[in-house]
């Protein structure tokens, strides 16, 4: 298993320009869907009105074709309106906005219709019915502000539609000889009122366009805030409840050494001759509050990013046998094998941060075998350069095989965690991370476990062309 070492991280990355235009397009269509139902159902009601009036006033085939094409396109525009209700009501996104692009056309037509009663009446009808076939067009234009203008594609296919027919319906029937005696004063006139109605409800409607998207773009932005401050918030939960764990493992792992000072040095206060006996436990138990301090501290450095990283050739050597040194009484204490095996060579790193790694490894390998051996080793793979440490102990549940890399973290079962703060394995794949390694982990639970630190080739080198020591953070 491959363990990932990057951190975590628990930063609000602010949506793009095009996430943030999609959601507030989606909800302007949504503005004139909700409204769409009202409107439609006016319609249909003044549609009886409208024909009564010019019923015997103007020629019947074209009244008749008028109304049946009218009637067929609010019944097409209720059916459309039911199948945004069925399936695109509760969804938003590019969904909304493909479905406008399909069925926009409706809003044209209607538009175009309601625009040829006025052509169908003008000079044909009497001036009642004329007068209340412009009334209803005006209406119907000062009601498309309020009801189209949140999303001004249809708004601009409407109004358009609208005029552009009246403007024809005006001009067409003198220009064709429909009519007899056409008025052409009366007719340029009212095309010229037609046109500033237009640039009028245009520029009306890209007001208020432009209240409806600056309202919900300011709704989305505050969705945004309240997504960073929700998420900052957990982070802020998360680092009490570390901050809680720390305490509470610190003060754990720093009562059992102190407390053993304590007793040392009441028993040597009180018996100076067995001083030569409790000189070692004294030393152990300073040795265990170093150690406890030395990984705290090392964890903050890196967390700050005040950790240094000085490059230098390293003899593999040396190092392993290093670590056999500062180990084997360790190893000997609990009766276990520690062997190393590596060819020798010289690889470019931070002596430091290696001695650092393999040590928490080897520790943390010792502390939980119980009979056997434990393994240092550096295999020469293609393309990398592994450091393993194998041990025969007590293994780790596959479960808990990514937890173990946490802070604080400890299985509660496993015979050696309780006088370990659960810091080493984090402190190994954050220097790990730092340099630029992989850290892999396989494991088989009650048979032991083999952790593989992974270099890249490159940084083996030969004594004649190594590089320059340097320093500084890979």
């Amino acid at each position: 298993m491959l363990v990932d070492t990057q951190p975590a991280t628990h930063q609000h990355m602010p949506a793009s320009p095009e996430v943030r235009e999609e959601w507030v397009t989606s909800q302007l269509i949504g503005v004139v869907m909700d409204g769409a139902m009202p409107t439609l159902l006016a319609a249909s009601l003044a549609l009886p009105l409208m024909i009564y009036l010019m019923f015997g006033q103007v020629d019947h085939t074209v009244l008749i074709v008028w109304s049946v094409t009218l009637c067929a396109v609010l019944a097409y525009r209720f059916h459309v309106i039911g199948q945004y209700r069925l399936r695109y009501d509760s969804v938003e996104g590019p969904l909304r906005k493909a479905f406008i692009d399909r069925y926009g056309w409706t809003w044209a037509a209607m538009g175009v219709l309601w625009g040829a009663s006025v052509g169908i009446t003008f000079q044909q009808a009497n001036v009642q019915t004329q007068f209340v076939t412009g009334l209803v067009m005006l209406v119907h234009g000062v009601v498309s502000l309020t009801a189209f203008s949140p999303y001004l594609p249809l708004f601009r296919r409407y109004v358009g539609g609208l005029i552009a027919t009246v403007i024809a319906g005006l001009l067409l029937p003198g220009l064709l000889g429909v009519v007899s005696q056409p008025d052409n004063e009366l007719m340029v006139l009212l095309s010229g009122l037609m046109l500033g109605l237009w640039w009028l409800l245009h520029s009306a409607g890209r007001r208020l366009n432009a209240v409806h998207r600056s309202s919900y773009e300011l709704q989305f932005s505050n969705q945004e805030l309240i997504d960073s401050l929700t998420q900052q918030t957990r982070a802020a939960l998360r680092a009490v409840a570390t901050k809680n764990r720390f305490l509470a493992s610190a003060a754990h792992d720093l009562r059992q050494p102190v407390h053993a000072l304590s007793l040392y040095a009441d028993w040597l206060a009180t018996e100076p001759e067995m001083g030569r006996d409790i000189a070692p436990r004294i030393l152990q138990s300073t040795h265990a509050i170093n150690e406890l301090f030395d990984s705290l501290f090392d964890l903050t450095r890196i967390d700050a990013g005040n950790y240094k990283v000085r490059l230098q050739r390293v003899d593999v050597t040396q190092l392993l046998a290093d670590l056999t040194l500062q180990f084997a009484p360790v190893a000997q204490a609990k009766s276990l094998e520690l062997r190393t095996r590596a060819q020798p060579c010289t690889i470019w790193s931070d002596p430091v941060v290696m001695r650092r790694m393999l040590g928490n490894l080897v520790s943390n390998a010792l502390r939980h075998t119980k009979k056997g051996s434990v393994l240092l080793a550096l295999r020469q793979r293609e393309g990398s350069l592994v450091f393993e440490v194998w041990d025969t102990g007590v293994g780790i549940a596959r479960e808990h095989q990514q937890a173990i890399f946490q802070e604080f973290f400890r299985v509660s079962q496993h015979q050696g965690t309780e006088d370990s703060l659960g810091l080493g394995l984090t402190i190994v794949s954050k220097l790990a991370t730092l340099m630029g390694y992989r850290l892999s982990l396989n494991s088989v639970l009650g048979r032991g476990s083999v952790f593989r630190v992974m270099l890249p080739a490159f940084t083996q080198t030969h004594a004649e062309a190594a590089p320059q020591p340097a320093q500084g953070k890979p």
